[in-house]
């Protein structure tokens, strides 16, 4: 486990603030329901292969937005030979590029590596950011999702989620056999980790907020159990000895809680235990079947799936289990709901006419839209910037689960690389 410690820990230092004036016309307004993608050129940075190395992996972070179109750099008429000389504007201009990122990648004596770069607005002829970040060697994927993170949070005026990591279920065997082990990946997919074997199912993992702990539901032991995981030591322990079926965990924006599903005598209802005192409180207290309990960003309140009213609905109450009351009226059923990290909407699965879809709604309710056309989409989860879904999506007769993103604008639909067949993803923090 230490590796993943040292993926989660680097020294990042940014000593350079960006250049007034700033062109208004390289900016990306992702409001937009139909947006253009920015022409944006980025040779590779100085630095021999690593330079190579960290600017190929900005330019697929930004080009997998959907909101930037990285061009060719066998386009590109020059050769940038120091960063901290103005470019060529006319140069880059020739090629329709609006904005320009050059960097350098340089070994410390100290043995640690330092990339510095800047993003020049073309038309505009003037810098608009400079940083450099430090971190050792093999942290050199981090520093380049951190710099796409900058010119992300630049351009649009939104907080980037490339520094990020996924925690999903890793799927293999026949579909009579499944073999489901816990892993986490890097956002794009780049190194995968798994973190059990195999021998016993799981679901449904969760991260906590610092990215270092993750809550799942596991058959460990032959019942299922709500488990917590910590990445950085490997530790592996139960949360709550309790004598029935508990699944279905989410922890409180503040880490402190868990919602989780408790089934007893048949009915399941929602509680919320103090990871550290375990102390624990029953939410609700409906005959029907109630789980999936997810807090809003404030947490004031809950969102939840129950059946209490005849089929599979999204319900909301307070955080101490008042006032629970339906939200969904868009027909069929919804489930898997949660909510944003901006509070501005609920993410879910829709069920209707034989098929799943992802949907979003506003908490109360209103301006329902479905957001994706897959046969089998399901099990939605935030980017820590709001902007962007992951899900689970089957392939038709069972053929194996992957996992896909999407704009909440319904644009961008993209296969998220894993090792082999993946299901159940959720999204962590910004890596701190």
């Amino acid at each position: 486990m230490n590796r993943i410690a040292l993926i989660c820990a680097a020294l990042l230092a940014a000593v350079f603030a960006y250049v007034p004036p700033v062109s208004a016309a390289l900016h990306v307004d992702v409001t937009q329901g139909n947006i253009q993608p920015m022409p944006i050129a980025i040779p590779d940075f100085i630095g021999g292969r690593q330079g190579a190395q960290i600017a190929g992996v900005i330019r697929a972070d930004l080009d997998r937005s959907g909101l930037f179109r990285t061009l060719d750099p066998k386009s590109f008429l020059d050769q940038i030979k120091d960063i901290n000389t103005p470019p060529q504007f006319a140069n880059w201009r020739v090629i329709n590029a609006q904005g320009l990122v050059t960097g350098q990648a340089v070994a410390q004596a100290d043995g640690r590596l330092r990339a510095d770069f800047r993003l020049w607005d073309v038309y505009g002829e003037s810098q608009m950011l400079g940083l450099e970040f430090t971190a050792t060697p093999e942290n050199w994927r981090r520093i380049a999702h951190m710099i796409s993170d900058k010119i992300y949070e630049r351009i649009t005026g939104e907080k980037g989620y490339f520094d990020t990591r996924i925690v999903f279920v890793s799927e293999t065997g026949p579909a009579t056999k499944r073999v489901k082990r816990l892993a986490v990946m890097d956002e794009d997919g780049a190194n995968p980790i798994f973190l059990t074997n195999g021998s016993y199912l799981v679901l449904t993992p969760r991260f906590n907020p610092t990215a270092q702990m993750i809550a799942y539901m596991s058959y460990a032991g032959g019942r299922p159990r709500v488990y917590l995981f910590d990445l950085e030591s490997g530790r592996q322990e139960m949360l709550g000895n309790f004598p029935n079926m508990t699944f279905s965990p989410r922890f409180s924006p503040d880490g402190n809680k868990v919602v989780m599903t408790l089934e007893k005598g048949g009915n399941s209802d929602i509680y919320v235990m103090d990871v550290r005192t375990r102390g624990v409180t029953r939410l609700t207290s409906d005959p029907a079947i109630d789980t999936g309990g997810s807090y809003s960003p404030d947490s004031s309140q809950i969102a939840f799936e129950s059946d209490r009213g005849g089929s599979q609905q999204i319900y909301v109450m307070n955080a101490d289990g008042s006032n629970a009351h339906r939200v969904s009226f868009g027909g069929g059923k919804n489930g898997t709901p949660v909510w944003s990290p901006r509070g501005d909407m609920i993410a879910f699965t829709k069920q209707a006419s034989g098929a799943f879809h992802i949907g979003v709604m506003r908490p109360d309710g209103s301006r329902e839209r479905i957001i994706t056309d897959g046969w089998e989409d399901e099990g939605p989860t935030w980017a820590p910037n709001g902007r962007v879904l992951m899900f689970t999506r089957t392939e038709r007769g069972g053929r194996g689960s992957q996992i896909w993103s999407v704009d909440v604008t319904g644009r961008n639909e993209r296969r998220v690389q894993s090792p082999g067949s993946a299901s159940d993803p959720a999204w962590s923090p910004l890596i701190q």
